[in-house]
């Protein structure tokens, strides 16, 4: 009796791990194929590895939908540009610069703020889009998406040519320019992955 139960207790564990290495391999099999819907729609961008990089680690929560694909590439960029924004904040204080410095600064934050506000107000438009959606509403709302994301990508270029002419060169443009091209590329990133969901209705 005792040696039956301990062969019914070895066959149900052993059914368990079955079960278990079963679940992990289809887990793994489901997040492969949503990691490469994520690399192949990130070869439709102008930055892909940059692309890639920012959300693959979001592949379980995309899952093959190119709406939510383009919703969390937005942010992504909006979390980039606060993080820029803050990072400009603090070179009002950058030692030794100069009074055009200063000027230039102030501005690129200002724009930074304009860069938040409408990648913010994008996400907020592009949540309301369903996917297979393609009525006169969700045309609107997609036009909006993008004016909104294209305007904050010329925000983006603003600031940076606040920046121009050699007078201007030095280490506190260096540091700058490096933070807000990093919001420049994933802005840019984010409106192809927008057109590529367009592009599916």
């Amino acid at each position: 009796m005792a040696r039956s139960f301990e062969l019914s207790l070895i066959l149900f564990v052993l059914y368990l791990s079955t079960a278990a290495i079963a679940m992990a391999r289809n887990l793994e099999e489901e997040l492969s194929g949503d990691t490469e819907f994520i690399k192949a729609s990130c070869e439709t961008t102008s930055y892909p590895d940059r692309c890639f990089q920012s959300l693959s680690s979001y592949a379980s929560e995309i899952k093959k939908q190119p709406r939510k694909l383009a919703e969390i590439a937005l942010a992504v960029s909006i979390a980039r540009a606060k993080s820029a924004k803050t990072y400009v904040s603090e070179m009002t204080e950058y030692k030794g610069i100069t009074k055009r410095q200063h000027e230039a600064v102030e501005e690129c934050l200002n724009e930074m703020g304009d860069t938040v506000d409408r990648l913010s107000n994008s996400l907020k438009e592009l949540k309301h889009l369903e996917e297979g959606d393609s009525g006169e509403d969700f045309w609107f709302s997609l036009s909006n998406v993008r004016t909104w994301t294209i305007a904050a990508l010329t925000d983006v270029t603003l600031c940076i040519d606040g920046f121009g002419g050699k007078a201007m060169n030095g280490e506190l443009k260096s540091l700058i320019r490096t933070r807000i091209m990093s919001v420049a590329e994933e802005t840019s990133n984010a409106l192809a992955l927008i057109n590529d969901f367009a592009s599916k209705h």
